[in-house]
């Protein structure tokens, strides 16, 4: 719940202009809660564990009892290490907890331990490929967000509103459960861009481990805030979308806000700061209250908690403990497999899919190849039954064995994908599906040459095209001939065999 920090004017010279709506430029900056994954509370021992009865894991700590005194969770501190070391960020050597004022029905302290002045992560960015168009206006572009700091907070807790007749319940199970609050520099210009950073956040922190990006339980929560301008004007008034938990309702929320600030602003009205939510069912943002500034919480370090004190030795143990991390797998998969940037970075968007990828790279031999089934049919397939790389009916080894096939031209490409359907379905075997359904690959030269022959001699029309210039003829040809072998002709082996006869 902390403010984007506007370094605005000065950090915004130079950056590039994203697409322009009805003439205004977007500005964006995130601010994302991510829970961190340890198994009791920031200053307590009390349960994280989701799905408890309401208020069973509220201790006197959270609720700050007279006689109590909060202590640090040691796990929390190497988690938002983890995540400086992930994004090359400074790791502040000395930092320090302060109250952050404010009342709300579900803050029971009256006041939340937050960083204000000093955070604990300090700088990084993160780099990821923006999509736009398709088909053959598809454009990738790679993009980069920069951080201001990362910084450790306890989570409130929960007002509920269902199943009380007039009526508010809280839920103080929530309150004191470790928050690592992600703040950006507001570098994204569009409502895609936001998603794409957003994803790429999501990736990296349940990727080292430190949240398990549940956003239906809210372990992953994001709050944008959205500005228009005009190009070249100061930065508009922002407005800030609270804990948007979804990338669809995401994209959707800063779509309506942009348009709706456009039209105050063209209808000669002022935009006023305020925190607004969202309504997936409306699909519109409504205000929830005036956007509070650093001085209205009154912050002042907190008098129960001593400076936080991390020490180069701590960051280098943390350091040799973590896994390889995404980017450093993206560039290994560069120099050990000669995939390009975006093909690697593809591959490391889950540890599962790099995980899986390796495999089936390393037990065909086709590292390409295994990019390319990887990236398009397979995921084709799991994102049209919404599964995860984990749930996958055909396994990395049995993909492996496939693109084996191709590679020996045992199968061509659409038959290997006949294949592949088959596999998806139940099957087991490479082999065995293969001679079952009949698709092995017509190799014998001898054979081919025949139907060859056969269908130059049934084409005169083509072969004359074909010889006066015109190589869209040999196309006809190559298509005869596959029909001729029933579609289990090598193609390769067909062009070269054709324009050997159609030569001599």
């Amino acid at each position: 719940m902390s403010e984007t920090v506007n370094t605005f004017e000065a950090q915004q010279q130079g950056r590039p202009t994203g697409p322009l709506v009805h003439g205004y430029e977007v500005i964006i900056g995130f601010e994302t809660h991510a829970q961190l994954s340890t198994l009791s509370k920031i200053f307590s021992r009390a349960s994280t564990a989701f799905g408890a009865e309401p208020n069973t894991q509220a201790c006197a700590v959270d609720l700050a009892l007279p006689g109590t005194l909060p202590v640090m969770n040691k796990g929390a501190v190497e988690r938002a290490i983890q995540f400086g070391l992930a994004i090359g960020s400074h790791i502040a050597p000395r930092s320090i907890f302060a109250r952050k004022n404010y009342f709300y029905p579900d803050l029971p302290k009256g006041y939340q331990i937050s960083q204000f002045e000093i955070p604990v992560v300090q700088g990084g960015a993160l780099e990821f490929f923006l999509e736009t168009g398709k088909g053959a206006d598809l454009v990738r572009e790679k993009k980069t967000v920069r951080l201001v700091r990362a910084h450790l907070e306890e989570d409130a807790g929960k007002s509920l509103h269902e199943d009380f007749i007039g009526q508010s319940g809280i839920d103080l199970n929530r309150a004191g459960t470790p928050l690592l609050e992600i703040v950006t520099e507001p570098d994204m210009r569009s409502s895609a861009e936001a998603v794409a950073y957003a994803k790429e956040l999501h990736k990296i922190v349940t990727w080292i481990g430190i949240c398990d990006g549940n956003m239906q339980e809210g372990s992953f929560r994001c709050d944008a805030n959205v500005s228009v301008r005009k190009p070249g004007q100061p930065l508009g008034t922002r407005r800030e979308i609270k804990n948007l938990n979804s990338f669809k309702f995401m994209q959707q929320a800063i779509d309506y806000e942009v348009r709706w600030q456009i039209e105050q602003i063209e209808d000669g009205l002022e935009i006023q700061q305020a925190t607004v939510l969202f309504n997936p069912d409306t699909g519109e943002t409504r205000a929830m209250r005036t956007k509070e500034d650093a001085a209205d919480y009154r912050y002042f370090p907190d008098p129960d908690l001593p400076p936080l004190c991390i020490s180069e030795h701590w960051i280098e143990t943390v350091r040799g403990q973590m896994a390889e991390l995404p980017r450093n797998m993206a560039a290994r998969f560069q120099a050990d497999y000669g995939l390009s940037e975006y093909d690697a970075t593809q591959l490391t968007q889950s540890l599962a899919l790099a995980t899986y990828f390796e495999a089936a790279a390393k037990a065909s031999g086709q590292a390409k190849l295994a990019s390319n089934w990887i990236t398009g049919e397979l995921a084709r397939r799991l994102n049209s039954e919404d599964l995860s790389v984990e749930q996958s009916p055909v396994a990395a080894e049995t993909l492996a064995k496939l693109i084996s096939r191709i590679a020996d031209s045992t199968v061509s490409n659409s038959a290997a994908k006949q294949v592949f359907d088959a596999l998806w379905d139940g099957g087991t075997d490479v082999d065995a599906v293969i001679e079952a359904k009949g698709l092995k690959q017509l190799n014998d030269t001898g054979a081919l040459e025949a139907i060859v022959v056969q269908v130059i001699e049934a084409n005169a029309k083509n072969v004359a095209e074909f010889k006066a210039g015109n190589e869209k003829a040999l196309n006809g040809l190559v298509g005869q001939i596959m029909k001729a072998s029933k579609g289990k002709a090598n193609p390769q082996q067909v062009n070269d065999l054709l324009r050997s006869k159609l030569a001599g």
